[in-house]
Parts: C-alpha cells; sequence; structure tokens
C-alpha cells in the first residue's frame, strides 16, 4: 500500500494513526487530510522527536497497515475433507 492510497481512505485510517500517535488530537488528525508531511510534522511536535525517527516510525505503521489488509488466504476441502489448495 503507498500513502496515496492512504490518504484517498484517510477517514479509514486515521482511528489507527490515533491509536498509534495518541497525543495527535482527532482535529489535528482530521485537518491534515492524510498529508504525511503534515502528519510528520504534528507527530515531531507532539512527540519532540527527530524527523528521522518520524519517517521510520511512518514506515513502520505503513507496513502494520499492509499487513492488516492482507486477506488470508483462502483454503477449501474435497469431498473427503482433505485441505485442497483454491486456484
Amino acid at each position: 500500500m503507498n500513502w496515496d492510497q492512504i490518504q484517498a481512505d484517510w477517514n479509514q485510517f486515521k482511528g489507527r494513526a490515533k491509536q498509534r500517535w495518541g497525543k495527535l488530537s482527532n482535529q489535528d488528525l482530521e485537518a491534515l487530510e492524510g498529508r504525511r508531511e503534515v502528519l510528520a510534522g504534528k507527530i515531531i511536535e507532539a512527540y519532540a522527536i527527530s524527523k528521522q525517527e518520524v519517517e521510520r516510525q511512518l514506515e513502520e505503521w505503513q507496513q502494520g497497515l499492509v499487513e492488516k489488509q492482507a486477506p488470508a488466504a483462502s483454503v477449501t476441502t474435497d469431498r473427503a475433507g482433505a485441505a485442497a489448495p483454491r486456484h
């Protein structure tokens, strides 16, 4: 998932951002509209951390979103009840 997708669905992701960076207000998250650079600036202000650290956290958070969004692999069973790969 790239950041354009996060920005496009910001209403879906801002709650997760609030969970991750609880010092950010709901107003902050609403106003930044998913813009990554604005989010980074708000995190720097709220947590007094370096830009490098913010970038690391944002990458980690973004990767976590990808993992949560990935659908589970589905498996079907044959008549005997054995797992069969789904094609």
